[in-house]
């Protein structure tokens, strides 16, 4: 039976805003969803990057284990490649090596749950409380993100919660409450970490020759992304 592989966009030897500590990445190729603001328009096909084998990745990756704390799948959508993430994140736990999972939440859960499980922590992009926003924003509701939430408070499994701040969108104060409260059962949930919007996505979508559909909007203002920060530590949570 042939190796089990995965198509990889790109790879980051030391990567500091991926979990803790310092973390090999691997970015991996096809997303399901089309976020107005994404920042690797290049890694949405499922069909780009590279086919790696598991043996491949493992080689490269311990490469680096003498000067990272970790492992993370970003991508485009890891769980969309769940076996290979799973198998991969195996293998390197037995090597002392841990893993995270930087994900929207979106895919099958039935499918993904096994690499979610292989996984130490998950890091939750959840694009907004109410489903209907988070549809304009990404191309579908939120209702998969808060299954693989409730998945994790089921088994146990670490989060950081991941929330883009976007202005007129995310960043008003009436949504930030609104997520809040939805998240505050939440006991597997160890922080929240508030990205503000920004620009710096905009190039690639011109180089990929496609119009960036929030090309107008001004960066998250660092006065109202301090308020969402106090608004989540005033509700009891850890905002990184």
């Amino acid at each position: 039976m042939p190796e089990c592989s995965a198509r990889v966009h790109h790879t980051e030897t030391f990567g500091t805003v991926d979990g803790p500590g310092v973390r090999f990445v691997f970015f991996m190729q096809g997303c399901g969803l089309r976020c107005r603001y994404c920042h690797n328009p290049d890694s949405l096909d499922p069909n780009g990057g590279a086919l790696w084998t598991l043996t491949q990745a493992e080689q490269e990756a311990l490469r680096y284990r003498n000067f990272i704390q970790g492992v993370t799948f970003s991508g485009g959508e890891p769980l969309l490649q769940a076996e290979f993430v799973a198998q991969l994140s195996r293998r390197l736990a037995r090597e002392g090596l841990p893993s995270a999972i930087d994900t929207a939440g979106a895919p099958d859960l039935r499918a993904a749950a096994p690499a979610i499980d292989a996984a130490q922590l998950l890091l939750l992009d959840v694009k907004a409380a109410d489903s209907e926003l988070a549809r304009q924003l990404c191309g579908e509701g939120n209702e998969r993100s808060f299954a693989t939430l409730d998945y994790c408070e089921q088994t146990g499994k670490r989060v950081w919660l991941r929330h883009v701040l976007v202005p007129g969108w995310t960043l008003p104060s009436k949504q930030l409450t609104q997520l809040a409260r939805r998240l505050r059962p939440y006991r597997c949930v160890e922080l929240v970490e508030l990205l503000p919007f920004h620009q710096l996505g905009a190039a690639k979508w011109a180089t990929l020759g496609r119009p960036y559909p929030f090309r107008d909007m001004p960066p998250a203002d660092p006065e109202a992304v301090e308020e969402a920060a106090d608004l989540f530590a005033g509700m009891g949570f850890t905002v990184l």
